[in-house]
């Protein structure tokens, strides 16, 4: 999760975190899609600790399994 401060000069309520109060100066935890909607209000967000790239997906990364042509089969005259 990425982290944003609080700058304003009074406390807020944010629904998107469960209703919390979030104090002046606070610093707080984000979902990593929403930090764009934070850090885009710079006069009231400021951005802490960047969203962490998403892990690469490891099927992608697995080797390819080695593929065979399959022998002719002999018929018998």
């Amino acid at each position: 999760m990425a982290r944003v401060r609080f700058l304003g000069p009074e406390p807020v309520t944010v629904p998107e975190l469960a209703s919390r109060e979030v104090q002046p100066d606070e610093v707080v935890e984000v979902p990593d899609e929403r930090f764009d909607g934070y850090v885009c209000q710079p006069g009231t967000w400021e951005a802490v600790e960047e969203p962490r790239p998403p892990e690469p997906d490891r099927t992608e990364l697995a080797p390819l399994a080695k593929k065979t042509a399959a022998r002719p089969q002999k018929t018998e005259d």
